[in-house]
């Protein structure tokens, strides 16, 4: 998270200056590239402050540059081509506690062109919500070169993808895994029972994906964090004084 909030802040801290979010808010409104003299006289500055404050948005990543003829001049002797800008097709996204709502549409937009008929909807989500899982675990083990990896090391990976889809995960005293975040927090809302299994399919078929058939995830909701728990073998003894299982370390 702290990755991409440090990618975006950036741009969005450009336009915490009038002038600069004037100026893009009137290229974005503009339908098309704009020059820099059309950008100076919709916001009332010169010529050259403009350019230097789309230059700017340039650098950021909020706009992109192209240089054309200016309209109604073609040929030769129609002297040099201009400077025009245009959106950049960047999407920026700062929330904290991270959101992120991609993963959830990608999954119920597959449900509708999935569901077998007869099919519950809710079961159809759940089954394209453990396939997406796997997919991104085989995808891991594929690029990762790895064997079929034991519980701490699946652990290790499965901390690393989930962190980037926005689920912040902790390891409890017991050797838990637990989410402190769930990324698609607003649904939950609405309807907990059918998002929170969509989460356990999901992370469950992580852990299948890359191979792994030792650590259990499962559904443990408590407040303020993700109802998703993942459990290796060593966080299943009762007795937390009691002798450590061997952890087979890849």
């Amino acid at each position: 998270m702290l990755e991409r909030l440090e990618r975006d802040v950036g741009p969005i801290a450009a336009l915490d200056d009038d002038l600069r979010r004037s100026m893009y808010l009137f290229v974005r409104d503009h339908g098309r590239p704009a020059s820099r003299e059309e950008v100076a006289a919709a916001v009332g500055v010169s010529r050259k402050l403009a350019a230097f404050h789309l230059d700017k948005l340039v650098e950021r990543g909020l706009l992109v540059a192209t240089y054309a003829r200016p309209p109604g001049r073609s040929g030769r002797g129609a002297g040099r081509s201009a400077k025009y800008y245009g959106l950049s097709d960047r999407e920026l996204h700062v929330s904290i506690p991270e959101r992120n709502y991609d993963v959830i549409g990608s999954i119920l937009l597959g449900a509708i062109s999935r569901q077998e008929p007869g099919e519950p909807a809710a079961e159809t989500a759940r089954r394209v919500a453990r396939d997406t899982g796997e997919e991104i675990g085989r995808h891991e083990r594929e690029r990762l070169r790895l064997p079929p990896p034991g519980a701490e090391r699946t652990m290790s990976v499965v901390a690393d993808v989930l962190t980037g889809c926005g689920y912040e995960p902790t390891v409890d005293d017991d050797g838990a895994m637990c989410l402190r975040n769930c990324p698609f927090h607003a649904l939950a809302q609405q309807d907990r029972d059918i998002v929170c299994g969509l989460n356990r399919e999901l992370v469950d078929g992580v852990v299948s994906g890359l191979g792994n058939e030792t650590v259990d995830v499962v559904l443990a909701p408590a407040p303020g964090r993700c109802c998703v728990q993942l459990r290796p073998p060593w966080a299943a003894r009762p007795d937390p004084d009691g002798p450590t299982p061997e952890r087979e370390r890849r």
